[in-house]
């Protein structure tokens, strides 16, 4: 844990300014009714707090904003449906990130167009056991797609991110 993080008062401090924000993006997100012209597809804004904090702080931290986020978005943006979606594509995105990371084979944007393909499985899985309709993994060609490019762009901000914000992590002021 980082040492600017050790005092209780810092560490709810600093998950509420990342969960603020990462509620902020998700109601940007929530106001842009179709990206791209496909249905379903989101750019996943959000995910740049997640995946910088899996970077730059620690994958418990960065977990425990992306469930929370999810939950507070969907209780306050979204519907019982969107919040099982978000859920399930959220946790199914966030293991396969963690994962890859720990190999250190993949670089921030792969991990991340990683997490958005398999945050569009993850809902297109939970859309199949509710409608009940398994045809509908026949739009998962086209959602892996959508996952890739906004993964990709969501990597690259994550990682202009962590290069802006390095010193800023461990200045004295935080400490």
């Amino acid at each position: 844990m980082k040492a600017w993080m050790r005092l209780p008062a810092r560490r709810v401090a600093f998950f509420s300014v990342f969960l603020g924000l990462a509620l902020i993006l998700s109601y940007v997100e929530s106001q842009i009714p179709v990206f791209g012209g496909m249905p379903g597809m989101k750019l996943g804004l959000s995910n740049l707090i997640v995946v910088y904090c899996l970077y730059g702080i620690t994958a418990r931290t960065a977990f425990i904003i992306n469930i929370a986020r999810i939950l507070l978005a969907g209780f306050m943006f979204g519907s019982p449906y969107s919040l099982a979606y978000s859920l399930c594509g959220g946790i199914a995105s966030f293991i396969i990130m963690y994962l890859l990371k720990k190999t250190g084979i993949f670089s921030i944007f792969g991990i991340s167009m990683a997490g958005g393909i398999f945050h569009n499985l993850g809902q297109l899985t939970v859309a199949v056991f509710l409608l009940n309709n398994y045809r509908i993994f026949y739009y998962a060609p086209v959602l892996m797609m959508g996952g890739c490019a906004t993964g990709f762009l969501i990597g690259y901000l994550a990682d202009i991110l962590l290069k802006r914000l390095k010193g800023f992590r461990g200045n004295d002021s935080f400490s």
